[in-house]
């Protein structure tokens, strides 16, 4: 009995790190003395809104990632649930549940890699700003968490608007002393994944033949596919240049539409954050020519912040590639973009200093 008792400790501990200190009268265990066994070797990962749309399946799929060894879930609300369902899954990763501002700093110590899909979904009729004022009061109380317990994480920020969170994030970084640009990422890889699926579907081609490079922002203009640019070398119309642009520009749409007020993109997000998440895990583990599309501090235009290839390293971002070649549709399509984005990162850098 006194056996059974010490697992089911053990087990408590994992899942909720917080209620295991009511197990520990009745079995002298305390959490301090309860380790993972037989988790496998790789990064510690944790996941800030875990328990929603998109933190869910998120959650699943880096359960089943080899490179991650200890997966923490954190969220405001049903993070225990989600925790447990997960925790079942056979594969090598430990998952632990957080629950509540109260045990933020718990969920981030020690991290290697900070996921952040938190914050709340579009719905029909809402444009990405009316997602701002709620969105970046999360995304700041969040990144205050990284700098506090995990100043040397990298941070995949996915919560909307990228193009202002992320400047946020910045910001607040900058405030704590610990901000390192090459850490702080944000995820445009949904961009890249339905420029690939939607230029593959013209071509008639196999997607994951197919590489688009999609640079600028993460929202409506700002997203700018370079078509001219596609692997493998490709020729469109400017009938097709002007189809796939506009869809892989509102494609965020396409889907917000389509679900009729019930949710926005989270599966294909998810997807694509674990696709970006694995990339930048195996820069840590030092992989060479890791090459993907993010939102980053930069150097290639004007502006603080612009997405375009970086190669992924020990340290996050290591390079920061140019544009390369543009043809005459991409030039305008740039200056446009740039417009747009300017403001968007201004209304984030504006969020923290006022």
């Amino acid at each position: 009995m006194e056996q059974t008792n010490q697992r089911i400790a053990k087990i408590s501990a994992h899942l909720y790190p917080s209620n295991s200190q009511h197990m520990e009268d009745s079995c002298g265990i305390r959490r301090a003395n309860c380790r993972a066994k037989g988790g496998a070797p790789g990064f510690k990962v944790a996941i800030l809104g875990a328990a929603g749309g998109i933190g869910q399946p998120l959650a699943m799929l880096m359960k089943i990632n080899p490179l991650v060894s200890v997966l923490h879930l954190y969220d405001v609300v049903n993070s225990p649930g989600v925790t447990a369902d997960i925790s079942h899954m056979d594969t090598g990763a430990v998952v632990r549940g957080f629950l509540g501002q109260a045990q933020l700093e718990s969920a981030l110590t020690g991290m290697d890699l900070v996921i952040i899909p938190a914050g709340v979904p579009r719905k029909p009729g809402m444009t990405r700003d009316d997602l701002f004022n709620i969105n970046a009061g999360i995304v700041k109380t969040l990144c205050e968490g990284i700098a506090k317990s995990c100043p040397r994480a990298v941070v995949n920020l996915i919560s909307n608007p990228v193009n202002s969170t992320v400047p946020i994030a910045a910001e607040v970084f900058k405030k704590a002393g610990t901000y390192d640009p090459k850490r702080l990422l944000g995820v445009t890889m949904l961009d890249v994944v339905r420029a690939n699926t939607f230029v593959a579907e013209v071509l008639g081609l196999d997607p994951r033949d197919v590489d688009v490079p999609v640079v600028g922002g993460h929202a409506g203009v700002t997203i700018l596919p370079l078509l001219s640019q596609v692997k493998p070398p490709s020729s469109f119309t400017q009938e097709e240049v002007e189809y796939l642009t506009n869809r892989i520009q509102n494609g965020g749409t396409e889907v917000v539409e389509a679900k009729a007020g019930a949710g926005s993109a989270t599966l294909s997000m998810a997807y694509a954050a674990v696709k970006f998440a694995d990339a930048c895990l195996r820069g840590l583990r030092g992989d060479a020519g890791v090459v993907e599309c993010a939102f980053v501090s930069s150097q290639v235009t004007e502006l603080p912040f612009f997405a375009s290839k970086v190669r992924l390293g020990r340290n996050g971002a290591e390079e920061v590639f140019q544009l390369g070649p543009l043809n005459e549709y991409e030039r305008v399509g740039l200056e446009k973009a740039k417009k747009e984005l300017s403001a968007s990162i201004q209304k984030g850098v504006s969020f923290i200093r006022k």
